[in-house]
């Protein structure tokens, strides 16, 4: 009767939310857009507003979606002219394809991220973006690729007035932040009228902007922008750690070498795991290099006298 433990795993289930709520005593909720549920719950708001930096959030300008594919074009030309990328956000994976298409007719470096993609792929696209291979990354969902992209001054949302989930309040505060880590940047939004997300999103923007440049004046500080070393995922090489990192790795091929054909077959699967779940967890760059590890060992199967 308790082969599978079903009685007792009903009997320890994970506690659902309400339930969880009951028990819980203090707690701090940490969120770079707070919703409804914190707002609701939250005794004392404390705010991170300022950067070290001195960074300041985006500026936003709304202009009409008419003519939005040929006017985004004429800024991503003066974009890449001062060598700076451009992120374009989307609907549909229809029109992600056809602008990619457009762009591309006109001589412009552009890539299209989207689903279809495997994962460790999407890190090669976005370092090649920070590299200069191309100057302009397409997606529908650039939220949730865990972007962080110093180089990008120029973020444009098309269709911006088109309420849902791509266009919310949340989602549209979330992908102007992704110009923020330049000294010069800029959200353009594309758009007919003013949807009430947008509007709160605008305001907001709006409202850091005011307290971020009052701080920066106040106390004597000239925005710098971020500069971070571009990894290179598929060699996995860390200048600091370069000698020991070559050592661990002729261990590694020692270790592969010496292991029975059974046991590289139970490494191979464990290391597809972790990869996996790396992914899974947007860990991009630990699953770049644990696809490098695997990559050896099926290597080393090869050259191994079994």
């Amino acid at each position: 009767n308790y082969g599978f433990r079903l009685p007792s795993a009903m009997d320890n289930r994970p506690l659902r939310f309400d339930e969880f709520e009951k028990v819980m005593r203090q707690s701090v909720f940490i969120s770079a857009t707070p919703s409804v549920y914190e707002a609701e719950h939250a005794g004392q708001v404390v705010e991170q507003v300022v950067r070290p930096t001195g960074l300041i959030d985006p500026q936003i300008e709304v202009r009409p979606a008419t003519h939005q594919v040929d006017d985004l074009m004429s800024e991503v030309r003066l974009r890449v002219e001062q060598g700076e990328r451009v992120l374009v956000t989307t609907l549909t994976k229809r029109m992600s394809e056809d602008l990619t298409d457009y762009f591309s007719e006109h001589g412009i470096k552009v890539r299209y991220l989207h689903s279809d993609i495997e994962t460790v792929e999407r890190v090669e696209i976005i370092r090649d973006l920070r590299l200069g291979m191309f100057d302009v990354l397409v997606g529908i969902n650039l939220l949730r690729e865990g972007l962080d992209l110093p180089d990008v001054s120029l973020v444009a949302i098309l269709d911006a007035d088109t309420e849902g989930f791509l266009r919310s309040e949340r989602s549209l505060i979330q992908t102007i932040g992704r110009a923020a880590r330049h000294l010069n940047g800029k959200a353009l939004l594309y758009a007919d009228k003013i949807t009430d997300s947008m509007r709160r999103a605008i305001d907001e923007t709006e409202r850091r902007r005011t307290k971020q440049v009052a701080y920066n004046f106040a106390h004597g500080i000239t925005p710098q922008g971020v500069q971070k070393r571009i990894k290179d995922i598929i060699e996995s090489m860390y200048e600091p750690e370069e000698a020991r990192s070559q050592l661990k790795a002729a261990q590694t091929q020692v270790k592969y070498l010496a292991m029975s054909e059974k046991e590289v077959s139970k490494e191979i699967k464990r290391l597809e795991k972790d990869m996996l779940q790396a992914a899974k967890n947007l860990e991009f760059e630990k699953a770049a290099q644990l696809r490098d590890q695997l990559k050896k060992l099926r290597e080393s199967v090869f050259i191994s006298p079994l």
